[in-house]
């Protein structure tokens, strides 16, 4: 899709979303909603396959060839690239601090912070209001949905897939940056995923290949970090794991960070 119909097309969407939707949030959802249970495991399997043979040892490679402050660097790269997506989704959820401090932060970085490699800004106080356009389809109201898992990206809600596609068109660089420069710009995104993997790496193999019911787990991960990130007061316990997965009284305590999350 050509980037001037797809930038049109996400104003589309976003407006008839607008007009379709109340302005209070959804409520936090709780238990499980997972239909799709047999087609979800098959694409979990999958996944678990592409990791194994590709992002483990590629991630492990990284880690362990790339120095530590380039790799940094190339994360703090890839995080003020989502700063302008951050700004336009706290736009549209009226969250006029978050629109306020990503613009901060995209400008010190950009400048003083070479380009985004240094994160000036977080240095100087300046704290990340990460948002995606799951975040805002919830701010408007848009329930959760059934549980999936995607092909390569994991674990996600219907909510939450709805964001990713639009959230590939949301952020105002995709759509302005020219080439090579946008080819860079996708090369770091990257380059910081497959470092995330590296450096999470015990963490994400005790939950694909050590754990008794890795799906389970996954999703049990994956809702409860989503629904505390949304407001969830209180720990989520998965009625479908297999009883042998830690369970979490405080959410502060998890030791599993979501190692799908995204920026």
């Amino acid at each position: 899709m050509p980037h001037n119909a797809a930038h049109r097309f996400s104003i589309s969407l976003a407006v008839l979303a607008v007009a379709g939707l109340s302005a209070c949030s959804a409520p936090v959802e709780s238990g499980v909603n997972d239909p799709y249970e047999e087609e979800n495991r098959t694409r979990h399997e999958f996944n678990r396959k592409v990791d194994r043979a590709l992002l483990r040892p590629a991630g492990n490679g990284y880690v362990s060839v790339v120095p530590a402050p380039v790799q940094e660097g190339v994360s703090n790269f890839a995080d003020n690239l989502g700063e302008p997506s951050h700004l336009v989704n706290h736009v549209l959820q009226g969250n006029a601090e978050g629109a306020i401090m990503n613009t901060m932060r995209f400008a010190v970085n950009s400048t003083i912070g070479l380009g985004g490699l240094i994160d000036m800004a977080g240095a100087l106080g300046m704290p990340e209001f990460k948002t995606d356009f799951g975040e805002t389809l919830y701010t408007w109201g848009v329930g959760e949905g059934a549980y999936v898992e995607l092909p390569v990206f994991g674990p996600s809600t219907q909510r939450d897939t709805a964001g990713r596609l639009v959230d590939i068109f949301t952020n105002p660089l995709t759509n302005t940056l020219p080439t090579p420069e946008s080819n860079y710009a996708r090369s770091a995104r990257i380059a910081a995923r497959v470092g995330d993997r590296g450096r999470f790496g015990g963490m994400i193999d005790s939950v694909l290949y050590e754990s008794a019911d890795s799906y389970a787990q996954s999703r049990m991960m994956y809702l409860q970090n989503r629904r505390f990130e949304l407001g969830a007061d209180a720990a989520y316990d998965d009625p479908y794991a297999t009883g042998t997965e830690p369970s979490y009284e405080d959410p502060y305590d998890d030791p599993y960070a979501d190692p799908y999350a995204q920026d």
